[in-house]
């Protein structure tokens, strides 16, 4: 699907002054590897409680045996599962957003409009993944670290693009007689 064009090629832009409309681009998650480990401890512990099951001495121990199964289940597949899955990047037309947590949400933004550097980090473990991690600094405030996104140079080039496009249409409104 393509965007519709003016006459010159460049997308329609808004009218100078009119308010732009903030739209989602991509909600990207970190990439998935982690859950491994929690992928082959479901499969020990699920191996581990079909033996085992029936062939203790006692009845009551084969339920300690599937408590103790829950509890490793708990602990080491599905709190991980949650923690990867309450972490979220948004890129939106006019900032970064990222939020994590599971009941208690960590928000932090940057606007496309103020400018900032884009750094783009792979390390071997992320070449072979296809992952990298973008650092996004404006100068003033922590850097934002966006860890293990899958596709980093696609990634990058669209905030390069929105930075692009936002001052220029900043810029553009700051010119305007007041």
């Amino acid at each position: 699907m393509t965007q519709p064009t003016s006459i010159g090629g460049r997308p329609l832009t808004p009218a100078p002054g009119m308010p732009t409309p903030e739209l989602r681009i991509a909600r990207i998650r970190p990439h998935a590897r982690r859950l491994i480990w929690s992928a082959l401890v479901l499969i020990a512990v699920a191996g581990a409680t079909g033996y085992f099951y029936d062939n203790l001495p006692s009845p009551f121990e084969n339920w300690m045996l599937i408590a103790a199964a829950a509890v490793i289940v708990l602990l080491l597949v599905v709190l991980p599962f949650a923690a990867w899955r309450g972490h979220i990047y948004l890129l939106t037309t006019e900032r970064v957003i990222e939020r994590r947590g599971v009941m208690v949400t960590h928000r932090r933004e940057l606007a496309h409009a103020r400018g900032y550097t884009i750094t783009l980090r792979r390390g071997i473990l992320q070449r072979l993944w296809g992952t990298g991690t973008l650092v996004l600094s404006n100068g003033i405030e922590a850097p934002l670290l966006l860890h293990n996104i899958p596709r980093p140079a696609l990634v990058h080039e669209v905030l390069v693009d929105q930075v692009e496009v936002n001052q220029i249409l900043a810029h553009r409104d700051s010119q305007l007689p007041g």
